[in-house]
C-alpha cells in the first residue's frame, strides 16, 4: 500500500516570529519514502534543520509578518499490517531497563504521575504485568473517557482527563501514558499520521493522531488507548514524554492559526 499524505498549516503573525517546526517524517519512516520529502513555505523563507533530544527532525524559521503557509506532501510504502500483537512481551524490572528508557518513567508537563499513582495501583496492581497490563491500561482509558473535537483543551493533563472523562487523542495517549508510568512501564507519546485505513471512513474533518508507546521485552511497542484496536497506517512523525515534545508548532511571539489540513489516504496508481 502506498500512502499519500502531507499538510498545509498557515499562520498569521503581526511580526516576525521565530518557530520550532515538528512536521517531518520521523527518522525511522524515511527508508520507506517514495521521492523526496520537504518542509516548504509561502512565501520562500529560510529554514535550518536538526535533531531533538528524542531523535525528532525538528526545523528552525523565523516566520514573517502577514501569512506565512508551511507545507508538506509525500508518497510512502506501507506494508499493510496492523500494530504488533505481542501478549507474551514481559514487564522489565526498573534495574534492568536501557538507561534511554528511564527518562519515561518520570513525570512530565501533561503526564503527573504523583497524581495518578494510588489510583493506577489499585486499579492495575492486581493486573498480569507486562502485555496484558498496558493492555488492561488502554481499555480503562478508551472506556474513560469520551472522544469529541469539541473537547479539546491545550491545558488539559492526564489527571484533567481522568476527571473530566471528555478529550481528544492526545488526553487518551497522555492518561494512558502516565498510568504506565506508574506502574514502572516505560511510555512515551506520539503523533502522527493516521488515515482510515481498514476503518470506516469518517466524516470529519482529519487532524493529526496521537498514540503512545510501552517498553515491554526489549523494545518499544504502539499501544493506542483511543481506537483500542491494533491500526494499519501509522506514519510516525515525532516522539517525546507528552505533547509538550512533539508540538507541531512552538512559537516565540504572537500569531494565530488561520488554516489546517491534513491528509492521509491510499495513492490513486496509474
Amino acid at each position: 500500500m502506498i500512502i499519500h499524505a502531507g499538510c498545509d498549516v498557515t499562520y498569521e503573525c503581526p511580526a516576525p516570529t521565530p518557530m520550532i517546526l515538528a512536521l517531518s517524517v520521523h527518522p525511522s519512516c524515511m527508508p520507506r519514502l517514495l521521492g523526496p520529502h520537504q518542509i516548504q513555505f509561502d512565501p520562500p523563507i529560510g529554514a535550518t534543520e536538526y535533531r531533538d533530544g528524542y531523535g525528532n527532525i525538528c526545523h528552525r524559521i523565523v516566520a514573517p509578518q502577514g501569512r506565512l503557509t508551511i507545507s508538506t506532501r509525500f508518497d510512502l510504502q506501507d506494508p499493510g499490517t496492523p500494530d504488533d500483537y505481542a501478549p507474551e512481551a514481559r514487564q522489565v524490572p526498573v534495574e534492568e531497563l536501557p538507561d534511554e528508557a528511564i527518562v519515561f518513567l518520570l513525570a512530565s508537563r501533561y503526564c503527573e504521575t504523583d497524581r495518578l499513582t494510588d489510583l493506577a495501583w489499585a486499579l492495575f496492581g492486581g493486573t498480569p504485568p507486562g502485555w496484558a497490563r498496558v493492555q488492561a491500561i488502554c481499555d480503562y482509558t478508551h472506556n474513560r473517557i469520551q472522544f469529541g473535537y469539541e473537547h479539546a483543551d491545550v491545558f488539559r493533563t492526564a489527571q484533567g482527563g481522568n476527571v473530566d472523562r471528555v478529550g481528544v487523542c492526545r488526553d487518551y495517549a497522555h492518561l494512558a501514558v502516565t498510568l504506565c508510568r506508574c506502574m514502572n512501564i516505560p511510555a512515551r507519546y506520539c503523533t502522527g499520521y493516521l488515515g482510515d485505513f481498514g476503518v470506516p471512513l469518517s466524516d470529519a474533518a482529519m487532524d493529526f493522531s496521537a498514540w503512545f508507546e510501552a517498553y515491554l521485552g526489549d523494545r518499544w511497542y504502539t499501544f493506542d488507548a483511543r481506537y483500542n484496536v491494533p491500526r494499519i497506517g501509522r506514519i510516525l512523525m515525532a516522539r517525546g514524554r507528552d505533547a509538550t515534545d512533539v508540538a507541531m508548532t512552538t512559537t516565540f511571539g504572537p500569531c494565530q492559526l488561520a488554516g489546517f489540513h491534513v491528509v492521509a489516504e491510499e495513492a490513486k496508481l496509474g
